[in-house]
């Protein structure tokens, strides 16, 4: 079964929220400075079930020692916002595998 974030995020308490209502490049800059190690992706990949929105490289912060990784999420009318999740192993695994070069 894969992950679905939106699910996840309607279901769960167990998320992070750090920037919300922000604008893109703010919520990118942030992962590059919060997340341990950073890792990119293309416009409209699909990373946790989402497609990611926003200019490219999209940053996704990763943490193998929390397991968490950290997205922006944008929501045309709501703005970007940087969520912090738990994931297993697999997950980060995927994202490694879309990751650009």
């Amino acid at each position: 079964m894969s992950f679905c974030l939106e699910t996840y995020l309607q279901q769960s308490e167990d998320y992070r929220i750090h920037i919300s209502k922000a604008g893109f490049r703010e919520c990118a800059k942030l992962i590059k400075e919060r997340a341990q190690e950073v890792l990119y992706v293309k416009a409209g990949e699909k990373i946790l079930g989402a497609r990611l929105i926003g200019i490219p490289p999209i940053p996704i912060g990763i943490n193998k020692e929390k397991k968490t990784v950290m997205i922006p999420y944008t929501k045309p009318c709501y703005g970007t916002a940087v969520v912090e999740i738990p994931v297993k192993d697999e997950e980060i695994k995927k994202i490694e595998r879309v990751a650009i070069k």
